[in-house]
């Protein structure tokens, strides 16, 4: 059993990706193809929005957003403390203030109340401008935007959308990379929607930002002549081999492989619910599940569990056994657990199960077996 089975997913698409990638090989046109054109054109119209832009990976997706808004040294930049570093660490290289925001005890997403503190603090300190809020979409489930961008509203903040794990999740029909001032994704292979490399992509409806971010993506080029440039940016371009594999892929991903995943959600909800703390989608929300996460009483009993999947052949993955404050990087800021309680808990508590659309019910059945007769004591009998 694979945790995210892309070889099972190749095999589906062996035909148009083959095809795709053989295009691209006798047409040459290496960089900057005309795939590239065609796929950012496709995510834009499936998003709703009017431009995308897409770049080497996701995380020079969140860094190009910040250098087109200016955002550097004294600035404040909020993010969810229970992420990817990625989320924090692009304000950081820019020399800006991550504040890392705690989250929401269901869904693992930001939390708008603390937010809200968080921000006030800032304020009161005088020490940092508040600029921006990079709510994550974490596991494929929106963030709460309709409160954060009241509170944006409120506070005059940009909001940069971190769908990397969200794409093809919506909120009341709206899909996700819609929200905010601009959004990312990452097309990184165990996405919801990957390439076979690392690829990335920014949306916005901002017609003056998508035509700083296609130069900031190239060295800070101007539009009229590729030798003049304007602003110092960066060497950060999807090649067109990747574009053309994400082509067959997207139309997969919106023709069934997002509502294979919903089923596949949908079978462990049956099997587990009640058994263990089961994740939690909100009326109107439509998640991607880039993972499917339950949640356990404590580490140890998370670590056991893990351990006897292993041994039954089944993967699963923490995702994450430490939050941001707990990370080398960010111990300069001085933060202790009891400044997130929420974070701290569920990186003892958190275990992903396999999870992709091409996943048997027959192999959700084997996962659930095995997780049961381990809460039941009796795991030696599976």
């Amino acid at each position: 059993m694979k945790f995210r089975d892309l070889g099972a997913q190749y095999q589906q698409l062996k035909a148009e990706i083959d095809t795709a990638i053989s295009q691209v090989l006798e047409g040459s046109a290496f960089i900057l193809g005309q795939q590239v054109g065609e796929l950012e054109q496709r995510l834009a119209d499936y998003v709703g929005v009017r431009h995308c832009v897409s770049c080497a990976n996701g995380t020079d997706a969140l860094q190009l957003v910040l250098m087109a808004w200016g955002i550097g040294p004294g600035d404040a930049v909020f993010t969810s403390n229970f992420t990817f570093f990625a989320s924090a660490g692009c304000a950081s290289i820019l020399g800006a203030q991550p504040v890392l925001v705690d989250i929401e005890p269901d869904t693992f997403n930001l939390c708008p109340d603390d937010l809200e503190r968080r921000i006030a603090q800032v304020k009161a300190e005088g020490r940092l401008t508040p600029r921006a809020i990079i709510p994550v979409d974490l596991f494929g489930q929106p963030a709460d935007y309709p409160r954060i961008e009241a509170i944006a509203r409120r506070h005059g903040l940009l909001v940069l959308e971190d769908g990397a794990q969200g794409f093809g999740g919506a909120v009341e029909g709206k899909r996700v990379c819609g929200f905010g001032d601009a959004a990312i994704t990452s097309f990184f292979p165990a996405k919801p929607l990957g390439c076979y490399g690392d690829g990335g992509a920014i949306f916005t409806d901002d017609d003056r930002l998508a035509t700083t971010l296609r130069s900031l993506r190239a060295q800070g080029r101007s539009p009229q002549d590729k030798y003049d440039n304007r602003e110092i940016g960066m060497n950060s371009r999807l090649d067109t081999l990747q574009a053309a594999i994400l082509l067959p892929k997207l139309k997969a991903f919106e023709d069934h492989e997002l509502e294979a995943v919903n089923q596949v959600a949908a079978w462990y909800d049956a099997r587990l619910k009640g058994q263990v703390i089961t994740p939690v989608v909100r009326a109107g929300y439509t998640s991607s599940w880039a993972q499917y996460t339950i949640r356990l009483q404590d580490a140890r009993q998370r670590d056991g569990l893990q351990q006897h999947l292993r041994q039954q052949g089944i993967p699963s993955m923490v995702y994450y056994p430490r939050g941001l404050h707990q990370q080398g990087a960010f111990l300069h800021l001085g933060l202790g657990d009891e400044d997130y309680p929420q974070t701290s808990a569920a990186t003892r508590q958190v275990l992903s199960l396999p999870m992709h659309p091409y996943l048997r019910e027959e192999e959700v059945d084997q996962v659930c077996r095995a997780v049961l007769a381990y809460l039941r004591g009796d795991a030696g009998t599976v």
